[in-house]
C-alpha cells in the first residue's frame, strides 16, 4: 500500500511538471534537437541586435532497471539483480550555438535494490528514490530524422520508500526508517553514463548508474548502489 501511495504521489508530481512543458511543445521534424527553423542570429521586434536563443527540449521517460547492492557487510550485499520501475520528466538546454551539446536534468522516480543470502536465508532490499539526473549529452545526427546521443554525468537521489524482506525470519521493515532497524541512508549520488537514440519525437536510451555514496549506516562497511536502466519516451 505504501509503495502504491508513493508511486501515485510521484506520478502526480511528474505530471504537474510535465503539463506546462507539453503546453508549449513543438514537434521536431528531425532527429536530435536542432531547431526546425534558424534561431541563431534572428532579429526580434524588441531588439535591433542579433541574439542566440538556446534550443530547449522537454521529455517524458518510462522504463525498467536491473539494480544490485555491493556491500562489505554480508547482510546488506544484495549482489543479485532486482527489477524496478523508472518514470520521469526531463528538460535539456543547448549549451552553445556552435555544437549540439546539451545539459539535461529533471525528476525521476526509480526503484533500486538487490537480492542475496545471509546465513543461508534469502533476503531482498527495495530502495525507492526520487532522483535528479545531471548529464551532458551530445546529439550526433546520423540520418535526416535520427540522432545518436551519448551522455555522461551524475545523479542525486533521496530515498522515499522501500522494504527489506528477510525470508528466513519472515520479517519485513522499511528500508529507511530507523524505528524498524533500517540499515540505509536516504541520500545517494553517483555517476551516470549511457547512450540514447532519437527518431523524430521518439526516444530510447540505455545506461548505468554507478553509486558513489556509502548508503549503509555502518561507516566501516562500504555499501553502494548499481543499476542498469533501459527507458523509452518522447521529446518535444
Amino acid at each position: 500500500m505504501k509503495r502504491t501511495t508513493t508511486f501515485l504521489a510521484a506520478s502526480c508530481l511528474l505530471a504537474s511538471l510535465l503539463a506546462p512543458m507539453t503546453a508549449n511543445a513543438q514537434m521536431r521534424p528531425r532527429g536530435g534537437y536542432t531547431p526546425p527553423a534558424p534561431r541563431h542570429g534572428t532579429r526580434t521586434s524588441h531588439s535591433r541586435s542579433y541574439g542566440y536563443a538556446p534550443n530547449t527540449y522537454y521529455g517524458f521517460r518510462f522504463g525498467l532497471s536491473a539494480s544490485h547492492i555491493n556491500s562489505d557487510a554480508p547482510d546488506l550485499n544484495g549482489s543479485t539483480s532486482k527489477t524496478g520501475l523508472n518514470v520521469g520528466a526531463v528538460v535539456g538546454i543547448q549549451l552553445a550555438p556552435q555544437a549540439p551539446m546539451f545539459f539535461e536534468t529533471g525528476l525521476e522516480y526509480v526503484e533500486k535494490g538487490g537480492k542475496g543470502k545471509f546465513s543461508g536465508d534469502k533476503f531482498s532490499i527495495g530502495l525507492n528514490y526520487l532522483e535528479v539526473p545531471l548529464t551532458l549529452k551530445y546529439s550526433a545526427q546520423i540520418a535526416p530524422a535520427t540522432a545518436v546521443e551519448p551522455f555522461v554525468g551524475g545523479y542525486l537521489a533521496c530515498g522515499v520508500g522501500g522494504k527489506v524482506k528477510d525470508y528466513g525470519a519472515r520479517e519485513a521493515f522499511s528500508s529507511f526508517d530507523d524505528r524498524y532497524g533500517a540499515n540505509f541512508k536516504r541520500f545517494d549520488g553517483g555517476v551516470r553514463v549511457g547512450c540514447g537514440l532519437a527518431w523524430e519525437m521518439l526516444y530510447a536510451e540505455a545506461g548505468y548508474d554507478f553509486g558513489l555514496t556509502n548508503i549503509g549506516d555502518n561507516a566501516f562497511d562500504d555499501t553502494h548502489n548499481g543499476a542498469f536502466f533501459l527507458n523509452i519516451g518522447v521529446n518535444f
